[in-house]
């Protein structure tokens, strides 16, 4: 009689490792690849007293971005991400190249920074943040009235100082 149930499972088994097997490639990370492609040889040959700003474009191309404040800083910006499923990308790599000119526009410095400088930054999805006072609802709706006349500014709420 044991045998005879496990004829009737058998199909069901077979099935649910079947369903598992083709499910199992969804966690895997998928990569993805943003920004500068880095060619570790052009980097190489930016050097710091020899490379102007159109030897720079040249052998880099056009940076990602410029300084805002002026354009002696060049970044070349390059960012590798894995994605689970339906899951949030999640940094793996990244290279910053900053490459700095001086006023002449000749090359003053070339540097490399990568993970380490990566903020985590968690929003609070429930309320925004803000100095000063907590207000209830009900201050919110009733904190003008008496307020009128008084030289507060309209929409101050609260109690007058």
């Amino acid at each position: 009689m044991t045998e005879s149930r496990f004829r009737h499972r058998r199909p069901a088994l077979l099935l649910a490792a079947a369903a598992a097997l083709a499910l199992a490639p969804g966690c895997a990370r998928t990569p993805n690849m943003q920004g500068y492609v880095v060619d570790e040889e052009l980097v190489a040959g930016v050097q710091p007293g020899v490379d102007n700003r159109q030897s720079v474009q040249r052998a880099l191309g056009r940076p990602t971005m410029m300084s805002q404040w002026n354009d002696r800083r060049w970044y070349y910006v390059s960012r590798q991400t894995g994605q689970r499923a339906f899951l949030r990308p999640v940094p793996t790599a990244q290279s910053i190249l900053i490459v700095t000119f001086d006023e002449a526009g000749n090359v003053e410095s070339v540097e490399r920074r990568g993970l380490e400088k990566v903020a985590d930054i968690s929003p609070n999805r429930d309320r925004t943040p803000t100095l000063g006072r907590e207000a209830g609802i009900l201050e919110d709706l009733f904190g003008n009235i008496g307020q009128v006349g008084t030289g507060a500014p309209v929409g101050a709420g609260g109690p007058p100082r």
